[in-house]
């Protein structure tokens, strides 16, 4: 014991601030992977199958938007239709297309019942189409439990819309889903897309499942009819370019009443990412609707990137203050907690992405963390540039 408290006793002021600033942030870091970050894992290895008649599970409609996506859509639309459900429709939008748009989904249309289009007329303003697009297939769906996803995407199994109707027939009002990102292996920065896209995911899934719903993406979402008109449709954000996804669930998203699918039945694909600049497009989108988020999600996720810097600032001070001092044991305290940091990330993030087939990580995961926030810092920049050069 009195070995100890000589070994303290000589470590200077500043060492002791050092071994406290690293050791308090350490401990934040540790938390948001520990209590957040483990979840959709979690949620998904306790969920218990239960057994629901035909008769219980609720008409669900699919609503998607069209502009110049008849490739795609003809592509697409053959997993929408042939799901196994006893009770949905799709409804297709078409958007203003100029394209074989309008030509493909009346072929659809005489080979499954259960497909319906419609258009947006041409004079629609262009800054809220979509807005306008998706409000005219919701009025013209016939169910009341709305399920959103888009012209490039696909469902990955035939169970899809039945993973969500068994989660609406526990009373849910929104169920938020996982949409994994497919792309050729040449597309540039192909790893660190996929991790982005995981992580993205994974904030606003982990605050769902604890009752902190704060967005979700229009490639793999549902809410109820009701929910839309009671809060007058997309009318609050009628003012933003985009949001009809993440912006309104922030605004409509109520705690124990938002659900999530995270099976790997209840996902969908997203194709089309065939360059790193399309990739910039869709992320950039999320990014500035980002600041117009309510509620303390966006300060909670803020909290955990300065935490983040912070650590590794104060883990650098650390090694160096150990090497030119030759305190040796503040350099290795500095090292362990960067160890066992490194190996708790990692051993979460390839649970998660195993879950949702997302790859595996090693040692390339810290290059990515480290990087992640300053290109969203980059993204949103562009993407502010952007949309005011629209105004």
């Amino acid at each position: 014991m009195d070995i100890i408290f000589s070994f303290f006793s000589q470590l200077s002021v500043v060492e002791w601030v050092l071994g406290a600033v690293l050791l308090f942030f350490f401990f934040i870091q540790l938390l948001f992977h520990l209590l957040l970050y483990r979840k959709p894992y979690i949620y998904e290895r306790k969920r218990k199958e239960t057994a629901i008649s035909g008769e219980e599970l609720p008409g669900i409609s699919v609503i998607l938007t069209s502009k110049n996506n008849s490739d795609e859509l003809e592509m697409n639309l053959p997993f929408m239709l042939n799901q196994d459900y006893p009770n949905f429709e799709v409804i297709v939008v078409n958007s203003g297309s100029t394209d074989e748009t309008d030509m493909m989904l009346k072929a659809a249309g005489l080979k499954y019942p259960q497909l319906y289009h419609t258009h947006v007329p041409a004079e629609a303003d262009s800054i809220n189409e979509k807005k306008l697009a998706l409000t005219l297939g919701i009025k013209a769906a016939k169910n009341d439990i709305l399920l959103f996803t888009e012209a490039y995407c696909r469902p990955c199994t035939t169970a899809w819309i039945r993973s969500y109707g068994r989660e609406f027939a526990k009373g849910r009002d929104i169920v938020l889903g996982y949409s994994r990102l497919v792309m050729d292996k040449k597309v540039r920065m192909r790893r660190f897309i996929l991790f982005d896209n995981l992580i993205h995911h994974l904030k606003f899934i982990s605050m769902a499942i604890a009752g902190k719903p704060f967005m979700g993406i229009g490639r793999n979402m549902a809410y109820r009819k009701e929910l839309f008109f009671g809060h007058k449709g997309f009318s609050p954000i009628l003012n933003r370019e985009g949001g009809e996804d993440d912006l309104y669930i922030n605004r409509i998203a109520r705690g124990k009443s938002t659900g999530v699918v995270v099976s790997p039945e209840s996902m969908t694909e997203t194709h089309g990412i065939d360059s790193f600049f399309t990739w910039r497009s869709l992320k950039s989108k999320y990014l500035y609707s980002k600041q117009f988020y309510k509620g303390s999600a966006s300060h909670l996720f803020g909290l955990e990137t300065f935490s983040k810097f912070s650590f590794f600032t104060a883990l650098i001070a650390a090694v160096t203050v150990g090497a030119f001092t030759s305190s040796y044991y503040l350099a290795g305290f500095a090292l362990l907690l960067l160890i066992i940091r490194f190996w708790v990330q990692l051993v979460i993030i390839n649970r998660n992405s195993r879950l949702f087939d997302g790859g595996k990580y090693h040692i390339n995961l810290l290059l990515f963390d480290l990087f992640q926030p300053f290109n969203n810092f980059r993204f949103r920049k562009y993407a502010n540039r952007r949309n005011n050069s629209r105004r």
